[in-house]
């Protein structure tokens, strides 16, 4: 089966059970979806975010402690 890139940077095709899943032009995995479009449209806006650096923002983590008897 050819695949055809998609903005010259992805790929979808249907796996199992009717998911729909993009790749990247590698082959990594990027998007599981139900349909096809959604599939698409996610990665488009999954791709920009990353070009623009959504990535690089720091994660915090806490940790919190509930007192007294329950």
């Amino acid at each position: 089966m050819d695949k055809q890139l998609i903005d010259d940077l992805f790929y979808v095709e249907e796996k199992k059970y009717g998911l729909w899943q993009s790749h990247l032009a590698d082959g990594t995995c990027v998007i599981t979806s139900l349909t096809e479009e959604e599939c698409t449209r996610a990665t488009r806006w999954y791709l920009k975010q990353k070009q623009e650096g959504f990535d690089k923002v720091e994660t915090k983590t806490y940790d919190s402690v509930v007192g007294g008897k329950l």
